[in-house]
């Protein structure tokens, strides 16, 4: 399973930033798609992930903040950051499993990932 991520970059507090994953399409299809990230000196801590027809799932951290929608003509999966904090400073990772939706904030449950891309935020 392949999956492609980019769209990090530098944004100023306030901002937004728009990540997107790319998967091939039999992924895509069966796939529950998740996003990560990881802080220097931190551990990979659940974003948010999204189901084909299903509700997303968002960390308290970024809820009302983030929306992670899902193209399935493109299979592709994308995370719009809004209101971007310093806090959100990480490498961000896409990565896809077929656990049900209460293992889905538990990266060891991805056997998937993406190369990682990174979001840096200044105050």
């Amino acid at each position: 399973v392949q999956l492609q991520a980019s769209g990090g970059g530098l944004a100023q507090a306030g901002e937004s930033l728009r990540l997107s994953c790319a998967a091939s399409a039999q992924t895509f299809r069966r796939y529950t798609m998740s996003w990560f990230r990881q802080a220097p000196g931190k551990e990979r801590e659940f974003v948010s992930a999204i189901r084909s027809g299903g509700i997303p799932l968002y960390a308290d951290s970024v809820k009302g903040r983030y929306i992670i929608s899902r193209d399935g003509a493109k299979n592709t999966v994308y995370l719009q950051m809004n209101s971007l904090k310093p806090e959100d400073t990480a490498v961000y990772y896409c990565a896809s499993t077929l656990v049900v939706r209460s293992s889905w904030p538990d990266p060891q449950q991805y056997n998937s990932w993406g190369q990682g891309t990174e979001v840096t935020v200044s105050s």
